[in-house]
């Protein structure tokens, strides 16, 4: 497969892969892909040792790093002066602990001493300042992409970038956002539809990559709904030169997710999945659960806070919930959830990460050579 992206990037196919596990983005690197790792999840220290140890396995073959730098998030983030987990309203706290006691999990405090320092440090990553920092980490790699969703990129990061030679990516859901963004200064857009896991606006994939196709002067790959080849066969056909994907890798062998989530993935089907603000204080498609359905049903809610505010709370009460139904915890079983797509309905079995490569690509080619019979080329 030769296409725009593929000479630019050096791989072999069109295909990124998004993820927060540095195997996977090792294997499909390795199988002739592209693995983008989501820093957000990571200190700098933890960031450097992730990328450490991805340098030593792909060989030098090309791989990337995606921060998420909103363009809107809670003013707290700006003061260096409190505790971000000071801003998060009583009631919020006593909701999470109430959902906790319910379910059968524990509502003891929502942070600790401890817990709060940590989750400050995670809250600041999603701003330019802390995206900046992971950026500096990055650049000391032999990276060959950043990429930057929520938001138009930081002219700061797009001046580092610039000086050490390496494209800038950028995630967008409208075409407005794809025209801004290349203002801004990206060299490539990623397309995403409203079908795709975490993050997402209100278009679909299908109506949306033709739009920014013909609005915008860079190249640019497709997101959202795309697990297989016949997907990945429509989005180059519709002006796409190449596809990003995510939910995907959830069910490899390979994936951070935990064991009870990748079940409820795999029976999962495409209407079992909801855009919620209750993870991050953003509409972000996930798993449909109890967690999900409380807050934003339950009479008794507070309502989700604005990033990053709402996604200290609850990413802290997810550990807990993921340790409790590791457990055997069925109360914790029903409130564990985890960003996915509605793609997930054809994510049934587990294979490396690798094997999802090549399975995608034979299936790309025998529907282009289908295409070619319907067409007598």
């Amino acid at each position: 497969m030769r296409t725009t992206i593929c000479e630019r990037f050096g791989v072999e196919f069109p295909l990124f892969a998004f993820s927060h596990c540095r195997d996977v983005v090792a294997a499909v690197t390795n199988a002739g892909g592209f693995g983008v790792l989501g820093a957000v999840a990571y200190s700098p220290g933890q960031l450097d040792t992730e990328l450490s140890w991805i340098d030593e396995h792909v060989g030098g073959r090309p791989y990337g790093v995606d921060v998420l730098v909103p363009g809107k998030i809670d003013a707290s983030a700006a003061s260096r002066n409190t505790s971000l987990t000071d801003h998060i309203p009583q009631r919020h706290r006593d909701f999470v602990a109430h959902l906790l006691g319910k379910y059968g999990v524990g509502g003891a405090e929502a942070f600790t001493r401890a817990t709060a320092g940590r989750a400050d440090e995670m809250g600041r990553r999603v701003t330019a300042e802390g995206a900046t920092g992971l950026i500096d980490v990055a650049l000391k790699h032999p990276i060959g992409l950043i990429a930057s969703a929520l938001g138009p990129p930081p002219p700061e990061m797009t001046a580092k970038a610039r000086q050490a030679g390496v494209p800038v990516a950028a995630l967008v859901g409208t075409v407005e956002h794809a025209r801004r963004q290349v203002a801004a200064g990206a060299d490539v857009i990623v397309a995403q539809g409203s079908e795709a896991g975490g993050h997402t606006g209100e278009i679909s994939t299908m109506v949306l990559v033709p739009q920014v196709v013909d609005a915008v002067d860079v190249p640019v790959l497709a997101a959202g709904g795309i697990a297989g080849g016949r997907q990945m066969a429509a989005a180059l056909a519709l002006g796409a030169e190449g596809v990003w994907c995510g939910s995907v890798w959830l069910t490899t062998e390979e994936a951070e997710t935990l064991p009870l989530v990748k079940q409820k993935m795999l029976a999962a089907t495409s209407s079992d999945t909801v855009r919620s603000r209750s993870r991050t204080g953003k509409p972000a498609r996930q798993l449909r659960s109890a967690w999900t359905d409380e807050w934003d049903g339950a009479p008794e809610s507070p309502g989700a806070l604005p990033m990053p505010l709402q996604m200290l709370l609850a990413e802290g009460a997810m550990a807990r919930i993921g340790r409790a139904a590791e457990s055997g915890s069925p109360g914790a079983g029903e409130l564990a959830t985890y960003f996915v797509g509605q793609v997930v309905g054809q994510m049934n079995q587990i294979r490396p990460a690798r094997r999802v490569v090549h399975d995608m690509i034979e299936e790309f080619a025998a529907a282009v050579e289908r295409l070619d019979r319907l067409t007598g080329t």
